[in-house]
């Protein structure tokens, strides 16, 4: 008989420190393993700023939507769905239909939303008491560099429509936030100590004892223990730049230049940054992110890749599929300095009768980034035999189905959405036109999964969407 461990007694540091694993053979009995119970419930909303034009859409995986094609068949995209607040002005456009997703309802200022998250409303319906002691029990992160309004780049929202969570926009601040800080950081001293020691250190007792000849763990078991801990080290170190010996792990790379806090949006007038350290930057609080979700230290949050109205001038050569798709030079191609010269015009300036080049680049760009973030959950199997992108809900949405000003219904209407299959509840590998409201998408969504709660007044009238649900 195989003996079984409690997978949150198997490796726990000292102090605040806590090092997920991954699910072994012997954490789970084997009636288990095969069933729907042998996961936990998630989701997670994934954001991206400015849209995709709603006939860009219509050309599904011909062009902008292109890199999402490998992931196709673990995909629902949904078409011709429109934001709340599509008849009528409100705070700003960007604003409006970012704090609108995920949420379906309009903002009630700044920092608040109008109401709770789709995340937020499974996380207390599944763990009304809350999560298990140690988890993060919600967790928020991104790369973005437009600040003004929390809701442009902050997407997970408590029951009264409050942020639920602090967001992470650093990669040490990630990592610090979901695998733990030694104690005293507080003190300058201990600063220094950090990036000098590795949260790994606290555990190096146990991880030779269960990885050693007197382990309770079965070969593949210790093989895969080693195996995540050196994960763990390597996403550290890039996180931290920690200093180890030479030969006892990865390269480091650069330090990131990329700005944070009011550098990152000086007066609204946008930054220049290159393509590499956009993406490297996004990569690696997309790595930390999954990672943190592979060894459930978290369930519940969003992440961010470039906020709603985002003012960035990238420059910088795209390659996909090994072969340069495009050159980025966005001021010199508006040929205007300031926020005029940053990529968020070539969606003011959209037109359905143009080709759109430098859009169709921006978007295919955004849309393979978000790519980068699903194949590393694709890529971790779970006791169910689905992989953690099959078993989560995660809802990916933006701001915009246009990008115009001048007409508010438009803008707000035909906003892209995509959603996973949450363990087999809705019809993946399809594109699907629904001609629907997204508060009704959302709350089908919701009642598929269990909730009670819905969004929106309760006086309104409910449409469900069943067409999308298996």
């Amino acid at each position: 008989m195989k003996p079984t461990i409690n997978r949150r007694t198997l490796l726990k540091g000292l102090g605040s420190v806590t090092i997920g694993l991954p699910l072994l053979e012997e954490m789970v009995a084997t009636k288990a393993l095969a069933g729907p119970k042998a996961v936990p419930t998630r989701a997670f909303n994934v954001f991206f700023g400015l849209g995709i034009p709603t006939p860009l859409q219509r050309e599904g995986f011909n062009d902008v939507l292109e890199p999402l094609k490998p992931l196709g068949n673990k995909l629902l995209i949904m078409r011709n769905v429109d934001q709340v607040r599509c008849d009528v002005r409100g705070i700003n456009a960007h604003f409006d239909g970012a704090t609108g997703s995920f949420t379906a309802e309009p903002a009630q200022g700044e920092a608040k939303a109008g109401g709770p998250s789709i995340d937020q409303i499974i996380r207390h319906t599944h763990y009304p008491n809350g999560l298990p002691v140690g988890m993060v029990p919600t967790l928020n992160a991104g790369t973005f560099f437009r600040r003004s309004r929390v809701g442009r780049y902050l997407h997970s929202y408590n029951l009264d429509g409050t942020v639920a969570g602090r967001m992470q926009e650093k990669p040490r601040e990630l990592f610090d936030r979901v695998f733990g800080t030694f104690a005293g950081l507080n003190d300058t001293d201990a600063r220094r100590q950090r990036l000098k020691r590795s949260v790994l250190d606290s555990v190096v007792d146990q991880y030779r004892f269960y990885t050693g000849p007197s382990s309770p763990l079965g070969t593949p078991s210790k093989a895969r223990v080693k195996d995540h801990l050196d994960r763990i080290r390597e996403f550290e170190q890039r996180a931290f730049e920690l200093q180890r010996e030479q030969g006892k792990g990865p390269a480091l790379p650069p330090r990131s230049k990329v700005p944070h806090g009011g550098p990152a949006d000086p007066g609204g007038e946008g930054i220049d940054i290159t393509l590499e350290e956009l993406t490297t930057e996004w990569r690696l609080m997309a790595d930390l992110y999954a990672l943190a979700i592979e060894t459930d230290r978290t369930r519940f949050g969003a992440l961010t890749f470039l906020a709603a109205g985002e003012r960035i001038r990238l420059t910088g050569d795209y390659k996909y599929n090994g072969k340069t798709r495009y050159k980025f030079d966005d001021a010199s191609m508006h040929k205007r300095t300031g926020s005029a010269g940053c990529s968020h015009e070539w969606w003011h300036k959209f037109n359905e009768k143009k080709k759109n080049e430098q859009l169709r680049a921006h978007v295919h760009m955004k849309m393979n980034e978000v790519a980068y973030f699903l194949k590393r959950l694709d890529g971790t199997k779970e006791a169910n035999g689905r992989s953690i992108l099959e078993n989560s809900l995660i809802t990916i949405s933006t701001e915009s189905g246009d990008g115009r000003h001048n007409d508010v219904k438009r803008e707000l209407s035909g906003v892209f959405h995509a959603i996973t299959g949450a363990n087999g509840r809705f019809k993946t590998g399809q594109i699907m036109d629904l001609n629907a409201e997204a508060i009704d998408v959302y709350n089908t969504m919701l009642r598929t999964l269990g909730a009670k709660k819905q969004l929106g007044p309760d006086k309104r009238k409910h449409k469900p969407v069943d067409k999308i649900r298996t």
